[in-house]
């Protein structure tokens, strides 16, 4: 960029479109400020503010230094000294750290400015993206409200709705409600802040009223509805409101739909959905194709799920992730190791989680291959797949293979010896294939074990007292149905979900 003269920087000031002009812009105006007219100092450095601040193209950073760095002369030269800390108040709240457009209004207040609608509601809509425990919208509301900018005779409906939007936010379906009833004019924001905080508080009924009288449903609005059905597993009217739905749906939408047909089992949906999806231009979508793998694999179509995965020309974790686990469950070892090696050597983007070794695991102890699913367990360990955290899942799958295999002992030294605290699921597993062998030392230890951590369940005194039953130890039988007693322990339905796969 040429030499700028003093005439013509605040017009240059306009046109800045890079990073690049804007340093030799704001390097220009710090050098001639004091030949300018007070007038078109504050004007170009409110076009360079704007910019840096707003722009796709701008700098946050650079915004931040150049407000703090005139702040001294802005604050004697305009006449609005609000309308600079709204600008980078707006910047900030559409960035990646919300938190500090809040600090921004802290320091606003404290060097005296008098904020206004716009100030409220640009960092209003920081605390909406901001969760921390200290950044509470009530605090702004009151300030709101002092200075006129909300209540019944208040013009701003952006004020109301960037409140009514921030404890939407969190769930705080009353006070939404409450701020919603006393807006003075309600518009489609409006009743979008209103229906988010019932779906965040998960008031699906009362979202639904709220869907429903909405003047105009956008393609938002209608995907926040049929995702919050099929989450909350009501299939059936996520997919009553997509049939209904007139506007196009976007790749959300879908994926809560296929989720939907998921959860239903329901494969003929399903099937015309994947058309939808292919004549739709949606099929390139790799988080849509991921929900359409999981549905064919649990609808049990695993080659239709292998189809649509070798299909992808570009794989995430999950499409690995989403077949592998399939296999698994279905009890397919040889599939799932393939796939497993497959990954391994072909994909260097994406490496294995815990949810794809869980899964490996898993199958090794289904299937009872002890060796290889050591082998996997102790190359995690190593850290051969990465900084991998082992979960309590994933000790389980090992006592689980080792359980079925016979070595309790290994087992017990297991669960005794492992770095993270255990639950009674774990020793549940061990529990359930003690009986499995017929072992009842080692069983009495995983009862005792259970005892400490789950006194009230008794579904691990039952299996106990079968095990001695079918030893011939009534009287061991009897005492323990006289402490099941006693204590008040009673079974749960479905108890020991670990435990049962144990069984023979």
């Amino acid at each position: 960029m040429p030499s700028i003269s003093p005439a013509d920087l605040l017009v240059c000031s306009g046109w800045c479109s890079t990073k690049r002009d804007l340093r030799l812009l704001h390097a220009a105006l710090i050098r001639r400020r004091h030949i300018l007219p007070a007038a078109d100092a504050v004007a170009a450095l409110a076009k360079l503010l704007r910019f840096a601040a707003v722009s796709p193209a701008g700098d946050l950073h650079h915004a931040s230094a150049l407000l703090s760095l005139h702040l001294p002369f802005i604050s004697a030269a305009a006449s609005h000294l609000a309308f600079f800390y709204n600008t980078l108040m707006r910047g900030l709240a559409a960035s990646c750290s919300p938190d500090a457009g809040i600090e921004l209004f802290t320091a606003m207040r404290r060097a005296g400015a008098v904020p206004d609608a716009f100030t409220f509601t640009f960092v209003l809509k920081s605390c909406s993206r901001c969760h921390s425990p200290g950044r509470l919208p009530s605090d702004l509301h009151a300030q709101a409200f002092k200075h006129g900018c909300l209540g019944a005779r208040s013009s701003h409906a952006h004020v109301h709705n960037a409140l009514l939007h921030a404890y939407a936010s969190r769930g705080a379906v009353d006070v939404a409600r409450r701020v919603f009833d006393e807006m003075p004019v309600r518009d489609v924001v409006s009743f979008s802040g209103l229906l988010t905080a019932y779906l965040k508080g998960n008031h699906l009924d009362s979202a639904r009223m709220v869907f429903d009288q909405m003047p105009h449903r956008d393609v938002v609005s209608w995907t926040a509805m049929i995702s919050a059905y099929a989450k909350a597993q009501r299939p059936q009217e996520a997919l009553a409101l997509f049939d209904a739905m007139p506007v196009k749906p976007d790749e959300v939408t879908m994926v809560s739909v296929v989720s939907a047909c998921t959860a239903l089992g329901d494969l003929a949906t399903g099937d015309r959905l994947r058309q939808y999806i292919d004549s739709n231009g949606f099929g390139w979508m790799v988080s849509l194709r991921n929900a359409l793998m999981d549905m064919y694999a649990k609808c049990g179509c695993l080659t239709e799920a292998r189809a649509l995965f070798d299909g992808m020309t570009v794989r995430s974790l999950a499409s690995w992730n989403t077949l592998i686990s399939a296999y698994a469950s279905h009890g397919d070892v040889d599939s799932t190791v393939a796939l497993f090696h497959q990954m391994l050597a072909e994909d260097n983007s994406v490496k294995p989680d815990g949810v794809t070794l869980l899964a490996v695991l898993t199958v090794y102890a289904h299937k009872g291959c002890v060796e290889e699913g050591r082998a996997v367990f102790n190359a995690m360990q190593r850290g051969s797949y990465g900084n991998l955290e082992l979960t309590i899942e994933h000790y389980g799958c090992m006592v689980d293979l080792l359980g079925r295999s016979g070595q309790l002992d290994e087992a017990y030294k297991m669960i005794e010896q492992m770095p993270i605290q255990s639950n009674d699921v774990v020793w549940g597993v061990l529990l359930g294939a003690c009986r499995m062998h017929g072992n009842i030392d080692m069983a009495e230890k995983a009862v005792q074990k259970l005892r400490s951590l789950n006194p009230q369940e008794g579904g691990y005194y039952i299996l106990l007292i079968d095990m001695y039953t079918a030893a011939g130890r009534t009287a061991d039988a009897m005492e323990v149905r006289r402490v099941m007693n006693k204590t008040g322990a009673k079974k749960t339905t479905g108890w020991s979900n670990w435990t049962t796969a144990c069984l023979p």
